[in-house]
């Protein structure tokens, strides 16, 4: 390699210093050069976050990479390269298992990597993070390269500053105070993270950043399984209140001769059972937040000693006179239409105004498009670690299977399917494999395209008349199935549908379905 090959390669990201770039694109520019300096089949950039090493780029990896999470104890490879100075290479025939084994993207079957070096990024004379360059062939690096790389890594540095420089003065203008705590909370809090790229995530993140400053009640929507707890917890990471405890309490759990108890607390003799004094969930949040999940299953009653405390800010615990004054942020979740339930008087309109100050939408998984790549890594590495396996993978087949479903369980949903499939797949083996990849037939999802086309060919046998009433023959019914998928939630089906929720209102009631 010339010192001219050199200087053209790194030219373009020195000029990008001086450019305002997303933070991702300028990273993605960073390993495309680093591949044109160093050819290799793939490499990686990660920024360490406490015990656990976090992708933010890679180039020819799998999709699913950038989702997964490495803890650096588990990883000899990872930790040999932080504990060193300046580039390492390893031998060919090195016994430390490779992290990336079997995750080089576009090849079949169990690959493993052959070559591999590396090199820590130092900001501040700290260990930021890791570059990584692996080969699937043996002796691709040279010493010439590891020479090339330490130059490099200088330069990925000055990247890494300048795009923290810039989100740092962004997040000033909004409240780096605010944030900068969010982050520290974040830290070594690997499995209360919000995973994602899709634009309806990014909007979520958006929302939570925006009302989390703030002190409104949040009513948190959405399917079952898309994660509405994990939002509650960022919300409550986003406020001033973080520092304080955040309580949860699931409303569906307890019996309602139970939740008032649970609520409010009691004193002792209050109740068959109550033997001793005990505090509520209201006053064990006193100062943070009280989380109540499923809060549509609330009995009338219940809510209207909860709108009490919610307007006043003082509780009785059960058989007692005495109040007691609290300072709670509260936040709930439901997968109900509660609008619905006002309007059928299974709800109370002042106690459902009170909860939906901020109503925040969760998007059902399938709105979120390659998001599901990123889920199935983190899951499929947090199952890597607990099977003890060298790597854990998914086949092509696996990955157009999981963007192909519908996922009406969502997060938990996949969550589950990859726990289970790797159990069973790693009991089919004959013998324990190093690398354990998991194929469409191991995850055994149901083959939605056939029901969908026999469907559409039956709609378009039993239409009768011209093109304009055959057409809405077919908006009525994917519209009526689009609302049962969401349980009649308007702004859901609209989501999905990719309309503007009036326009779909506008719609339906052309169409008689309103």
């Amino acid at each position: 390699m010339t010192a001219q090959s050199l200087l053209t390669t790194l030219l373009p990201l020195v000029a990008d210093l001086s450019r305002e770039l997303p933070e991702g694109e300028r990273y993605r520019r960073l390993l495309q050069a680093m591949r044109a300096l160093l050819p290799c089949d793939a490499a990686a950039l990660l920024r360490l976050d406490g015990e656990w090493l976090v992708p933010l780029a890679v180039d020819g990896l799998s999709p699913d990479t950038l989702g997964r999470r490495f803890k650096v104890s588990e990883h000899p490879r990872f930790a040999v390269l932080l504990s060193s100075p300046g580039p390492t290479r390893f031998d060919s025939d090195s016994e430390l298992p490779d992290p990336y084994d079997g995750l080089v993207s576009g090849l079949h079957g169990h690959l493993e990597v052959h070559d591999c070096m590396g090199c820590p990024l130092f900001i501040d004379d700290k260990t930021w993070g890791l570059l990584t360059l692996d080969a699937l062939d043996t002796e691709r690096f040279e010493r010439v390269e590891l020479e090339a790389l330490q130059a490099f890594a200088s330069l990925a540095a000055a990247t890494v500053t300048v795009a923290e420089r810039i989100e740092r003065l962004a997040l000033r203008a909004e409240d780096e105070h605010q944030r900068a705590e969010i982050y520290r909370q974040a830290s070594g809090q690997q499995h209360k993270e919000m995973i994602g790229q899709s634009k309806s995530h990014k909007r979520l993140v958006e929302e939570i950043n925006l009302v989390g400053g703030s002190d409104l009640t949040v009513l948190i929507t959405g399917e079952t399984g898309v994660g509405k707890e994990l939002v509650a917890q960022a919300i409550h990471a986003a406020s001033p209140r973080a520092d304080k405890p955040l309580i949860s309490l699931n409303c569906a759990a307890l019996p309602e001769t139970l939740v008032e108890s649970e609520l409010f607390g009691h004193v002792r003799g209050a109740f068959t059972g109550a033997l001793n004094e005990r505090r509520g969930k209201f006053e064990l949040a006193n100062g943070g937040t009280l989380f109540l999940d499923e809060v549509g299953e609330l009995s009338l009653t219940v809510q209207a000693k909860l709108l009490r405390v919610l307007q006043s800010g003082q509780l009785q615990r059960l058989g007692s006179d005495k109040e007691h004054q609290v300072d709670v942020r509260l936040i709930a979740a439901t997968n109900r239409d509660l609008a619905e339930a006002v309007r059928n008087g299974r709800y109370r309109a002042d106690f459902y105004h009170r909860l939906s100050v901020y109503p925040l939408q969760v998007p059902a998984l399938r709105e979120r498009g390659r998001d599901v790549l990123l889920l199935a890594g983190y899951f499929l590495e947090q199952n890597r670690s607990r099977m003890g396996l060298g790597s854990l993978r998914l086949t092509a087949d696996a990955q157009a299977a999981l963007l192909a479903y519908n996922w009406p369980g969502n997060v938990r949903e996949l969550e589950h399917l990859i726990g289970r499939s790797a159990l069973k797949a790693l009991g089919s083996a004959r013998e324990r494999p190093k690398i354990l990849s998991l194929s469409a037939q191991d995850l055994d999802l149901p083959d939605v395209s056939a029901p969908v086309i026999e469907a559409q060919a039956e709609a378009a046998l039993t239409v009768t008349g011209d093109l304009r009433q055959a057409t809405e023959h077919y908006q009525r019914q994917l519209i009526s199935a689009c609302l049962e998928r969401h349980q009649h939630n308007w702004a859901g089906a609209a989501r999905e549908l990719g309309l503007d929720r009036a326009n779909l209102g506008r719609m339906a009631k052309r169409l008689g379905l309103k």
